[in-house]
């Protein structure tokens, strides 16, 4: 059996080795972290990674733990005028796989537990990546836990390591990432005390000038999901650093001093936020090199704003054991994977910038944003993700 090595062990990484495991390839997976960490907040998981979860045997299992909206509901964030009201309920028949919302740290943890499952699938915890050599028979990784280094040999390398990808690094094709003027706030708190209303299960999506405000239910409707996104000077840490750190809630409250009541109400009910500056890099045109390759975060991390970090990870997978599954040729099958999968991440990652401009107008402009939403109507506006979505 052939034996990829993949480095991390996120959506990205465990997906991968799931999908490979279907393909009939073995997999150990290398993680920096010493233990399973609840890490994260929501993510959505639309009908384009809920299908290769399907064709994996996981979405079932991963729907238990997941929640499916009825509908996103847009707002204007000073008001709450609704604007337009997409209908979720049609997913299945329109699109072809259901639209989930999920707790990131659940969903890791169920594709951990499918993982465990699959004999020829290994996880090693508190294992980092530091190094890698290949040739055309074989791939050598080095791995450092502790003080102690280990070297492991495959038929392939997969970098599932994040931004701040080692793998890309020697491989030497991208640039640096580069802040994005913009600053995600997350949070997460108990619904026992909002009401039924917060627990109904629909997206809603409020926006603004320079900031946007996202809320939708997690874990059955007992804990409430919120994203809050501004536009921000922030320059404090860089990628070499940990992402989060605790909020500026001043900041935040000042972004959205001008909107709703009930939005600014939000803001103010959890105890703490985490922010996450968003960073940005140019579409790479490969994601692989000999029998190297890269997926997720580490061959195209993307702003928010379509929310399809975790999906584009996951049709990377579909994509990596569809390729791998029918071609002996381990440098053949990456590049056509990479083939296949650069263009269409490009898209989205472009496409997810294109949204920031619209998300955040203000003046006139979102005036005229929001005049052509409520005259375009929900049909037209579904039809903008049928070659997101539909893929």
């Amino acid at each position: 059996m052939r034996r990829a090595l993949i480095a991390g062990a996120g959506i990205a990484g465990l997906t991968s080795a799931l999908a490979l495991a279907k393909a009939g390839i073995g997999s150990i997976v290398f993680e920096r972290a010493a233990a399973w960490e609840e890490f994260g907040a929501g993510l959505q998981l639309s009908p384009n990674a809920t299908r290769v979860l399907r064709a994996l045997g996981a979405l079932d299992s991963i729907a238990e733990l997941a929640t499916r909206p009825r509908a996103i509901h847009i707002l204007r964030g000073r008001d709450d005028t609704p604007l337009c009201v997409l209908d979720l309920t049609r997913a299945q028949s329109r699109w072809g796989a259901p639209y989930l919302v999920v707790h990131r740290a659940d969903l890791q943890r169920r594709l951990a537990e499918l993982c465990a499952r699959e004999p020829s699938i290994e996880i090693r915890l508190g294992q980092e990546l530091v190094g890698y050599g290949a040739n055309a028979e074989k791939v050598k990784a080095t791995f450092k836990r502790g003080l102690i280094s280990l070297s492991e040999d495959g038929d392939l390398l997969i970098g599932a390591d994040g931004l701040r990808s080692k793998v890309l690094e020697k491989l030497g094709d991208g640039q640096p990432p580069a802040f994005s003027g913009r600053v995600a706030f997350r949070a997460t708190l108990s619904t026992d005390a909002l009401g039924a209303a917060m627990r109904a299960p629909v997206v809603t999506l409020r926006l603004g000038p320079n900031a946007h405000l996202v809320q939708y239910p997690l874990r059955e409707g007992a804990y409430l999901n919120l994203v809050a996104v501004i536009e921000s000077g922030w320059r404090g840490e860089t990628p070499s650093q940990p992402w989060d750190g605790e909020a500026d809630r001043p900041a935040l409250t000042r972004a959205f001093a001008a909107w709703s009541a009930h939005a600014r109400d939000l803001i103010a009910l959890p105890q703490s936020w985490r922010a996450w500056p968003l960073y940005t890099r140019p579409p790479l045109p490969c994601y692989a090199a000999g029998r190297v390759a890269l997926v997720g975060d580490a061959a195209h991390p993307m702003v928010p704003f379509l929310a399809q970090g975790a999906a584009q990870a996951i049709e990377d997978a579909g994509a990596l054991a569809h390729h791998l599954g029918g071609q002996p040729d381990v440098a053949a099958a990456l590049a056509a994977y990479s083939a296949t999968r650069a263009p269409r991440a490009a898209r989205v990652q472009q496409e997810a910038l294109a949204q920031t401009k619209i998300y955040h107008m203000s003046g006139p402009m979102a005036l005229a944003r929001d005049l052509t939403m409520r005259l375009a109507g929900p049909e037209r506006l579904l039809k903008r993700y049928d070659w997101l979505y539909g893929a």
